[in-house]
């Protein structure tokens, strides 16, 4: 069988072509498999002529089933890199488009079978295209692969240039919204990537602000699962999922309401209004998983933050005890746990039985702490803008010397 080697552009793409056909009509015999392999070639020249290049790519690809699994890893590298080749002659960005699609669908059939080479072709083709958005539906099929064939960990590398991409393709809402939740779901089941799982999947949320009731259906799901994963994170205190239209929706839902207003609890009450939820819904916290005790945990820390960020900046420990339900030798504990979760900044006065505080985290940051952020800003900026100006007042004012002094002489 003859090998792959490359010489001029078009010698390639002959050569493969010629590879292609020997080897999908291998078992045909000679007297049979040659006519057929120079009607292969003679066809692939005639579309190279005409500039018929899906014409020619579909001709390539006939036989990519059979050459993924008789291939050499390299002789499939050089076969994939001119068919890929192929979108960077295309006449129209439609044209580009459509051959990108018939390469990545016949890559992505089997994607058990050399599930790292086809991804790394897909990222080939990715690279060899011009149009945004056939970047993007590549990269998406690449996506699809990297999970199926449990690769994820190849692709997952490039979620951080996210941003990047996103600028790059300009895509429509529609799509980012496929690609948060694809992409959460492909962290959710990788280990160690559950922070970065939750933070596409609230991406993915909010895409649906503005949107109609109707649409923002297909969400709940999704709504739901970012609530149980906040309520579940023992290193999560904050969230903006409340101002979400995605999650609002809940509230008056038949069957999540109750969710919604566990959520309500976590971020906006105490300890207290917990554990009275408890009471009543402990079947439907069992039913999501929710350990007891981690809740409890939870709140406690989540309650001592709405403590100090509401006092005065000292709280007194009888107030830690009875919020938190804590005995007095306890206190100091979860003063410190607070701390050490970076909740708040605080001291302990023992001898007044205080926790001194000056700083503490808001577990929503919404509007009203944009507007008291705003305030703040406002009002340090107009005190620097005071200071300044005492201190040009003092340096334009002329150097006089006391009447008293005049005359003294200086030792």
């Amino acid at each position: 069988m003859t090998a792959v080697v490359e010489t001029s552009e078009d010698d390639a793409t002959l050569a493969v072509a010629r590879f292609t056909a020997e080897m999908a009509w291998a078992d045909a015999g000679p007297e049979v498999a040659e006519p057929q392999v120079m009607r292969c070639c003679d066809e692939a020249q005639t579309f190279m002529v005409e500039g018929r290049w899906s014409d020619l790519a579909s001709l390539l690809l006939t036989s990519a089933d059979l050459i993924f699994s008789s291939s050499s890893e390299k002789d499939l590298d050089c076969i994939f890199t001119v068919i890929c080749n192929l979108v960077t002659k295309a006449q129209t960005p439609d044209e580009a488009l459509a051959m990108a699609e018939q390469i990545a669908t016949k890559v992505t059939q089997q994607p058990n079978d050399k599930p790292a080479l086809r991804l790394r072709i897909l990222f080939n083709l990715y690279n060899m295209l011009d149009n945004r958005y056939s970047k993007f539906l590549v990269y998406k099929r690449a996506l699809k692969l990297a999970a199926n064939g449990k690769i994820a960990d190849l692709i997952i590398p490039s979620f951080k240039k996210m941003d990047i991409f996103l600028k790059e393709w300009n895509i429509a809402k529609s799509d980012q919204r496929e690609l948060f939740i694809t992409i959460s779901n492909i962290l959710k089941d990788n280990k160690g990537s559950a922070k970065d799982s939750y933070s596409f999947l609230i991406k993915y949320l909010a895409t649906f602000d503005g949107e109609d009731a109707y649409s923002m259906g297909e969400a709940k799901e999704e709504a739901v699962r970012a609530i149980i994963e906040f309520v579940k994170a023992p290193d999560m205190f904050q969230c903006d999922l409340l101002d979400m239209a995605a999650v609002a929706q809940l509230e008056k839902d038949g069957k999540y309401a109750l969710v919604y207003r566990l959520l309500q609890i976590f971020l906006t009450q105490r300890l207290d209004a917990y554990l009275e939820f408890e009471a009543t819904n402990s079947a439907l916290l069992k039913s999501y998983g929710i350990v007891r005790d981690d809740c409890i945990t939870k709140m406690r820390l989540m309650s001592f933050a709405d403590l100090a960020s509401k006092g005065s900046g000292e709280i007194s420990y009888s107030s830690v005890r009875d919020t938190l339900r804590v005995t007095d030798d306890e206190v100091e504990f979860w003063i410190v746990r607070a701390t050490s979760a970076k909740l708040v900044d605080c001291k302990m006065d023992q001898m007044r039985q205080v926790a001194v505080v000056s700083r503490s985290t808001e577990r929503v940051f919404g509007p009203a702490q944009w507007n008291e952020l705003h305030s703040r800003l406002s009002l340090w900026k107009d005190n620097i803008t005071n200071i300044i100006r005492n201190i040009q007042k003092v340096n334009a004012a002329p150097e006089q010397v006391p009447e008293a002094m005049q005359g003294v002489a200086v030792q």
